[in-house]
């Protein structure tokens, strides 16, 4: 049964999600945490609540995670970390990122990570988003600022990393993106071609 979701969380997604309060942001976030001190995470290859090109998920073969950036984080910023989870599917995690320099400001497109943890797949990759069904999925990419460094492994799980970062987190950014599987053509002889 998923967690309730804040008030606070359901008023950042602008939408109910069933799936929200099993979040990440949930658990160690805040409504006083949400852009402090003016951190916000953008992608150049979506804007919030858009849909994700097909190069980030598994309907393309070469496909990488998608680039994203951050604005200078708060005062205190000792490290960043990312997750990605698809609230629609309860919250099932598609990337853990952390050990990231506030400074540097951006992930790019397909970068392999300084550490990186175990997705709900149970490894350490970008998990791509391959949908059984033709639902439209939301992923909520949460960008986290933390006032330590944190000594996880690589190949942690989310429950540690939540656990390390508990307490530790002086700013949370939002994006969101959707996707859903590209619906085959059944009969091409249905389709007008003028």
């Amino acid at each position: 049964m998923p967690k309730s979701c804040p008030a606070w969380l359901e008023n950042a997604l602008g939408t109910a999600h069933d799936g929200a309060g099993d979040l990440t942001v949930a658990a160690v976030g805040a409504e006083k945490l949400l852009g402090a001190g003016g951190l916000k995470l953008t992608s150049a290859a979506f804007q919030s609540g858009e849909g994700l090109d097909p190069s980030f998920t598994a309907d393309e073969e070469d496909a990488v995670a998608p680039p994203l950036e951050w604005s200078q984080p708060p005062a205190g910023t000792m490290e960043m970390a990312v997750v990605v989870e698809d609230v629609s599917a309860d919250a099932r995690c598609h990337w853990l990122v952390w050990g990231i320099a506030p400074q540097r400001g951006k992930l790019m497109e397909g970068e392999t990570p300084p550490r990186t943890g175990k997705n709900g797949a149970g490894n350490s990759d970008w998990l791509l988003p391959a949908l059984e069904d033709e639902d439209e999925h939301t992923f909520v990419f949460q960008l986290f600022a933390l006032d330590t460094p944190l000594s996880l492994s690589p190949g942690a799980s989310r429950k540690a990393l939540v656990e390390a970062m508990d307490g530790h987190v002086v700013g949370v950014s939002l994006l969101t993106a959707t996707y859903a599987r590209e619906k085959e053509i059944e009969d091409w002889d249905d389709i007008d071609l003028e």
